[in-house]
């Protein structure tokens, strides 16, 4: 099906099913422990062995030698497979370091070993016997460091954005801003660590694995393997959160495919703590120079955005001004990024890459502008609001309600009782509101799906979309079931494997919108084909309450069915709506925080977000998108941070006990709201997506309310408490 055209009055449109508060029809095999997540697939009569990586001890040099006896000769030990044994190997589309082969250590915790055990024990056990000579080499890992010799980027990257004469507006507007911001390297830390379970049938390889993307993965593994992609059977319907850390081809998958091709067995892979941090993605640190300069009743005349990060040769930037073209109005306007080369292990997409840390630094700098202006920071960025693309004004956008957000967040949080930096206060805690806008782009991926109706009556549809935690099945199942008519227990849906028609996959927000549109065009299909055996109309026939009616006349499915089942299938195409229209996601969040005025220990009190992303395909998982997303900003305001050892290249607080993440206790009531809208010039469900709009903005409204509490700005995340305790007020 190729969307083109805006979308009119459809059978989403009935919303019998979709948009209704439906319980995860997963839930009860999640709760009870009977969905099987990658590490746990079972097969009692199959004799698994466990595999146990060997990480690099230097971050950059080569393998001179490696010596594995001691290893081989370990209790229980079936094989050991070494990267300079595998050799040199063809690197994935989307992996910027290699994954495994060869002697060249690219960062620190890369892959250079497997040992594989009869039991997890043994093999970890083996594994300490490797004993390593590297060629150490000198890197780079300071990325403050590294800004002076930080390049722009090739184009196809789109470092640069310009618009009027950004310098000449800024150096003659009355009222400016000039500051830079920076944000740390953080980490994904899904409960789920990466784990992969491999298989080998002659020259065929069956993989569970965790993960987000499975063709990407399995046209990556291909290329690593070297093998026919069609000789891969990969499997992901269970997936314990991933964050885009999940998103492209990791080493587990391949340590275990390796190590089933040595030990003969099916293996077993799961990557510790410590590896998931410095083997796997992270997203980059930042440092952002924000300038605004604006009129004195509020109206931004001009507006820049510069920022450094860095990667590993050949790796990509973080693109944290992405925002910043769109959000607000301006007539002039620059951005810019800079890439600088480091050698830490490969920085990649962690759940709103670009937006979530652009916003850490604009969203205060908005904030900073209004007090300059003496504007309340809710009115001034209403003042500010665009319904065009202010790059590129003829381009409007296809549906935008941020106003709407900020006026419906302020009113229900009672934004009116804010009041002056430092000025409230409660026993020894000071306390404060903050607010920031909150933006992500809406992407869009072709998705395709198959969908079946046997002779019961029953819909099934199988894709190779999966679910990490976000609600996949539920959604896709009342797709099915509103297209189909009948009710959710009727549908089956069969995610994550790499049999199935290829979909967008998890990723960008973009997964619940492509993926469901991508069962509407397959439904469109089935539809067609029953109207065709009962010969209806398909123009005017009627799917519901497990019939097909056309006219006077009406079918049950089940009879339209018939013996052999009908099926249909089909893929979701883009048109060029997306190119004549800005197509994006808003809100706002308000926070209350208090702050210890002795200690400077600072808690969130209150959240709220505000989202306009469309069409919201089902309340309950909606809602908890946003609030594990906002969640993840009070962790990214206040606590996470990769402490980076600028001498060995490695981050050093590689496990959960040092990298600290949020806690019940740390988060308060969160309420959630999002406006009733739909864009039909998204797609034919007129959703968009809001799972990682809930993290953009979210650090930055408690980085204003902590400011708004205490009078004390920082800029630099995270807002620990020795950033604040200076400029706290005397104690009395």
């Amino acid at each position: 099906m190729q969307f083109d055209t805006p979308a009119t009055t459809n059978p989403i449109d009935q919303l019998k099913v979709v948009g209704r508060p439906i319980p995860r029809i997963d839930g009860q095999l999640k709760t009870t422990g009977r969905a099987m997540y990658a590490y746990e697939w079972h097969d009692p009569t199959t004799p698994y062995a466990y595999g146990y990586p060997v990480g690099a001890a230097i971050a950059k040099g080569r393998i001179k030698s490696m010596d594995v006896s001691a290893a081989k000769k370990a209790p229980g030990v079936l094989a050991v497979v070494s990267a300079p044994e595998v050799g040199e190997r063809k690197k994935g589309r989307f992996n910027t370091a290699k994954l495994f082969g060869g002697d060249e250590v690219q960062h620190y915790h890369q892959a250079i070993a497997v040992v594989v055990a009869e039991t997890f024990e043994q093999a970890r056990a083996a594994a300490a016997l490797v004993k390593v000579d590297y060629a150490e080499e000198k890197g780079v890992f300071d990325l403050r460091e590294a800004m002076d010799s930080a390049v722009k980027p090739d184009e196809s990257q789109q470092p640069d954005s310009a618009a009027g004469d950004f310098e000449a507006a800024f150096r003659t507007a009355p009222i400016t801003l000039d500051e830079t911001y920076t944000t740390p390297d953080q980490s994904h830390a899904m409960m789920e660590p990466h784990a992969s379970i491999a298989a080998w049938n002659d020259e065929e390889l069956t993989v569970w694995t965790s993960s987000q993307m499975i063709d990407w993965w399995r046209s990556d593994l291909a290329t690593t393997l070297d093998i026919d992609k069609q000789k891969i059977h990969l499997m992901s319907p269970f997936i314990g959160g991933g964050f885009g850390g999940k998103l492209f081809l990791r080493a587990d998958a391949v340590l275990a495919a390796f190590g089933a091709k040595a030990a003969k067995r099916p293996v077993k892979v799961a990557l510790p703590r410590p590896l998931m941090m410095n083997n796997t993605t992270h997203r980059p640190a930042t440092i952002q120079r924000i300038r605004i300069g604006a009129e004195r009743d509020g109206k931004i005349t001009a507006i820049a955005h510069e920022s450094w990060s860095g990667d590993l040769p050949g790796g990509g930037l973080e693109t944290a001004v992405n925002q910043t073209r769109l959000l607000y109005a301006g007539a002039n306007r620059m951005t810019a990024m800079r890439l600088a080369t480091l050698h830490l292990p490969e920085g990649n997409a962690m759940r709103a890459p670009g937006e979530a840390p652009g916003l850490m630094a604009l969203e205060v700098a908005i904030d900073e502008m209004a007090e300059k202006l003496g504007i309340n920071p809710v009115e001034f960025r209403i003042i500010n609001d665009t319904q065009v693309d202010p790059e590129k004004p003829e381009r409007p956008f296809s549906h935008r309600d941020l106003v709407g957000c900020m006026k419906l967040g302020s009113e229900r949080f009672g934004w009116s009782a804010r009041g002056r930096p430092g000025s409230k206060r409660e026993g020894d805690w000071l306390i404060g509101m903050g607010v920031a806008a909150a933006f992500r782009n809406n992407l869009l991926l072709p998705s395709g799906a198959r969908v079946r109706l046997d002779r019961e009556g029953v819909v099934t549809v199988e894709t190779d979309m999966t679910d990490i935690g976000t609600g996949s099945y539920t959604i896709i199942a009342q797709t099915a079931a509103e297209m189909m008519g009948v009710t959710v227990d009727k549908v089956g849906v069969h995610l994550g494997d790499s049999r199935f028609p290829i979909s967008a996959g998890s990723g960008g927000q973009f997964g619940g919108n492509c993926s469901t549109a991508g069962v509407y065009a397959a439904c469109v299909k089935l539809r067609e084909a029953v109207a065709q055996k009962l010969g209806f109309n398909s123009e005017d026939v009627v799917f519901e309450n497990g019939e097909v009616r056309s006219g006077n006349r009406s079918v049950p499915l089940a009879e339209a069915a018939g013996p052999d089942g009908l099926m249909g299938e089909d893929t979701i195409q883009w048109g060029e709506l997306s190119e004549t229209h800005q197509q994006s996601t808003f809100g706002a969040h308000f926070v209350e925080v208090a702050v210890d005025v002795a200690t400077g220990e600072s808690r969130i009190r209150r959240m709220l977000a505000v989202c306009a992303a469309g069409r919201i395909l089902n309340p309950i998982t909606a809602r908890s998108q946003v609030i594990g997303a906002m969640t993840m900003g009070a962790g990214g305001a206040l606590s996470e941070e990769l402490a980076v050892d600028i001498r060995r290249g490695l981050f050093v607080n590689h496990d959960l006990a040092g990298y600290e993440v949020p806690v019940h206790a740390d988060i308060p009531h969160q309420e959630v709201i999002f406006m009733d809208e739909t864009d039909p010039m998204s797609s034919p469900m007129k959703a968009k997506g809001v799972g990682e709009l809930g993290l953009c903005g979210v650090s930055a409204a408690i980085a204003n309310a902590i400011y708004n509490a205490t009078g004390v700005r920082v800029r630099h995340y995270p807002i620990t408490l020795d950033k604040l305790i200076g400029g706290l007020p005397d104690v009395a």
